[in-house]
């Protein structure tokens, strides 16, 4: 099966990248965003610095979302264990300007036939959903 990557729209993130990276590269900050967080879809989750452990409803074991990579204010890579199907994920960042960091975020999945055309859509919205997010982030509070 061979791997189909997604793309989000380019985001413009009005801060410098080295705050921006300094945010995005600790996954301890996502806690920041904990009331968004749909409680009846999300059982567990445990954050560290490097990773997200996670049990979604319905889903029999808990996944875990892993930093495996970085590449300092440039790039943060993700990669994904214990689902039934191979996922990489990065966030991508480029400086343009002072207090203009432009970011895009990538999945690489292999996702089977019969779920691709039910999950694609989906899977595009919700990258640039995650894209406009991160877009309103106060980095500089955050830092």
């Amino acid at each position: 099966m061979a791997a189909t990557k997604y793309e989000s729209k380019i985001g413009q993130i009005p801060h410098e990248d080295k705050v921006v990276y300094a945010v995005l590269s600790n996954l301890e900050n996502l806690q920041r965003f904990s009331e968004m967080i749909p409680k009846d879809k999300v059982k567990e989750m445990e954050i560290t610095a490097d990773y997200i452990r996670i049990k979604i409803d319905g889903m029999a074991q808990k996944f875990t979302i892993r930093i495996v990579e970085k590449e300092e204010y440039k790039t943060i890579k993700f990669g994904v264990d214990n689902l039934p199907m191979d996922i990489n994920m990065w966030i991508q960042l480029k400086q343009m300007a002072e207090q203009d960091t432009r970011i895009k975020l990538t999945i690489k999945a292999d996702i089977p036939m019969m779920f691709r055309m039910m999950f694609e859509k989906k899977l595009q919205q919700g990258l640039d959903q995650a894209v406009d997010m991160l877009c309103q982030v106060p980095y500089n509070q955050w830092a």
